[in-house]
C-alpha cells in the first residue's frame, strides 16, 4: 500500500501533465492532443495504486477528449468530429479496462508470489526446485541449514551432489525412466532417504516429491525435512529396550538356566538310583530327568535369542548360525546359513538389528510363509554388506502387498534405524525373499562402544 506522500505526488504529476497535454492543443495541429491523451492514459494507469484511482484518471482524461471535440469542433464537419472523438474516447476507456485488468492480474500475482517466499523462508522444511534434467532451480533458507550449502552453491548443480551412493548413481536412470514409463517410486508418494551434507556426512531425512507443468516444462518440488534427531532418540529407545532384552535373557541364563541344570542333575541322580533298585516309578523319574533337560535347554535357547549377538567382530555370523540351528528344531523346517566373504560388524548394536531382521524373517517364512526350506545369507562387499533371508513358502502378490503386517514395519524400523534400506519382494507359490542392505560406513563400532564391557 502506497503512502500518503506518494499519493499526493502521484496525483500532482497527474494533474501536471495532464494540463500539459491539453495546453498544448492550441500549440499542435488538431487531432494530436487525444492521441497524446490515449497514450498518457495507458502509460500513467501503470504507476496509479487501485482501481479507483484508474477510473478517475479515465474520467479526467475523458473530459480534456470531450474539451479538445470543443475545441476543434469548428476546424472539422461536426460529424466526422463525432465519430473520431467517439471511437477515441471507446479506445481510451478500452485501454482503462486492459490496464485495470493488468492491474488486477498483477496485483494476484504479488500477493501469490508474497505468500511463497513467506512460507518458503520461514518453514523449517528445505523445499528444493529441480527441472526435467534434475538441475536445481531454486534453494530455501532451511535447505541450505539442512545440507550446508549456499543456494549460490548448488542452484545450477544437478540434486545429485546432495546425495550419497547408491542414491546418486539411480537417480538419472530413474528419471529417465520415469519420463518414459512414468512408473513413480517417489513422486507423489514420499519415503525416507539419505542425503548428503556439503561436509560429505551422511543424514536421512523424509522426502515428499510434487511435480508441476509449466507449459511446456515440467518442474520437481522436493520437501526435504531431517529427521537425524528423532532417528537418534528412537534408537536410544530401541537401545534401552535391547539392554532389558539382555538382562532378561542374561537372567534365563544365569539363573533359571542353572537352576534346571542342577534340578536336571540330581533328577537324573535320582532315577539312576531309583533304576538300580528296581524300583516302580523309576521310568517316570527318567522321562521327568528328560522333561527337565528339555526345558533347560529351551531357557538357553531363549537366552541365546535374548543375547544374540557377541561383541566380537564375527558374533553376528555366529548368531546367525545359532538361529538357523534354532529354527530347525523349533519350526522343524530345514533352515542353513551361509556367509559370503568375512563379515566383520564391529558395531554390536547394527549386528543386533540385523539379527532381528533374520529372526523376524524366519519366523515370518516358517509361521505364515509355510515354508520347507529357508536360507539365511551374509555377504560383504566393498561398499556395503547385505543380509538376505530365502524361503520357498506360499509367498503373496508383490503388487498387493501394502505393508501392513507388523513384522514388515518392524523390519522396516529396524533397517532405517542403522541406516540401511530393507526390500521385501515375493510372488504367489514362488515363495518371499527379504533383503537387508548396509552401507559400509554405518556398521563402524560406535564411540561407546569402543570401550564397553562385554554385555552376555
Amino acid at each position: 500500500m502506497l503512502d500518503t506522500s506518494r499519493r499526493v505526488l502521484l496525483y500532482a504529476s497527474l494533474g501536471i501533465l495532464s494540463g500539459i497535454f491539453f495546453l498544448l492543443e492550441w500549440a499542435l495541429p488538431a487531432g494530436k492532443t487525444i492521441g497524446l491523451l490515449q497514450v498518457a492514459v495507458v502509460l500513467l494507469t501503470l504507476f496509479l495504486p487501485g482501481r479507483t484511482s484508474t477510473l478517475v484518471f479515465g474520467l479526467v482524461a475523458t473530459l480534456f477528449v470531450g474539451l479538445g471535440y470543443v475545441t476543434e469542433s469548428a476546424q472539422v464537419a461536426p460529424t466526422q468530429g463525432l465519430v473520431t472523438h467517439g471511437l477515441v474516447l471507446a479506445g481510451l476507456w478500452t485501454a482503462v479496462a486492459v490496464v485495470l485488468r493488468y492491474k488486477r492480474l498483477r496485483q494476484a500475482q504479488r500477493e501469490s508470489e508474497a505468500k511463497a517466499r513467506a512460507i518458503l523462508e520461514t518453514t523449517v522444511d528445505g523445499i528444493i526446485t529441480i527441472d526435467a534434467d534434475g538441475t536445481i532451480e531454486s534453494f530455501n533458507e532451511a535447505a541450505e541449514d539442512i545440507f550446508g550449502y549456499d543456494a549460490e552453491e548448488v542452484i545450477g548443480e544437478n540434486v545429485k551432489v546432495l546425495m550419497p551412493s547408491p542414491y546418486r548413481e539411480e537417480h538419472d536412470e530413474y528419471l529417465r525412466s520415469y519420463h518414459e514409463t512414468g512408473r513413480k517410486r517417489i513422486i507423489g508418494i514420499g519415503r525416507e532417504v539419505r542425503g548428503k551434507r556439503k561436509d560429505g556426512s551422511t543424514f536421512p531425512m523424509d522426502l515428499a516429491v510434487s511435480e508441476v507443468e509449466l507449459g511446456d516444462r515440467i518442474l520437481f518440488t522436493g520437501i526435504v525435512r531431517d529427521i537425524s534427531e528423532r532417528r537418534r532418540l528412537e534408537k536410544e529407545i530401541l537401545n534401552v529396550s535391547e539392554e532389558e532384552r539382555r538382562r532378561i535373557g542374561q537372567d534365563l541364563h544365569d539363573g533359571l538356566g542353572q537352576m534346571l541344570t542342577g534340578i536336571g542333575l540330581l533328577s537324573q541322580d535320582l532315577a539312576r538310583q531309583l533304576d538300580e533298585e528296581g524300583h516302580e516309578r523309576a521310568e517316570d523319574m527318567a522321562e521327568i530327568t528328560e522333561h527337565i533337560k528339555e526345558a533347560d535347554q529351551y531357557a538357553r535357547d531363549l537366552s541365546h535369542g535374548l543375547i544374540p549377538v557377541d561383541v566380537e567382530a564375527n558374533g553376528l555370523s555366529e548368531a546367525l548360525r545359532r538361529l538357523s540351528q534354532n529354527a530347525e528344531r523349533l519350526f522343524n523346517v530345514h533352515c542353513s546359513f551361509r556367509e559370503v566373504g568375512t563379515v566383520l560388524v564391529h558395531n554390536n548394536t547394527v549386528a543386533t538389528h540385523l539379527y532381528r531382521i533374520a529372526q523376524e524373517a524366519v519366523s515370518n517364512a516358517a509361521r505364515h510363509g509355510e515354508a520347507d526350506d529357508i536360507k539365511i545369507i551374509l555377504a560383504s562387499g566393498e561398499e556395503q554388506i547385505r543380509l538376505q533371508v530365502r524361503d520357498d513358502g506360499v509367498g503373496f502378490d508383490d503388487e498387493a502387498m501394502d505393508g501392513s503386517g507388523m513384522g514388515v514395519h518392524i523390519m522396516n524400523y529396524r533397517a532405517r534405524i542403522i541406516g540401511g534400506t530393507l526390500e521385501v519382494s515375493s510372488a504367489l507359490r514362488d515363495g518371499t525373499v527379504v533383503t537387508c542392505t548396509l552401507p559400509r560406513n554405518a556398521y563402524a563400532p560406535d564411540k561407546d562402544e569402543e570401550h564397553a564391557a562385554p554385555a552376555a
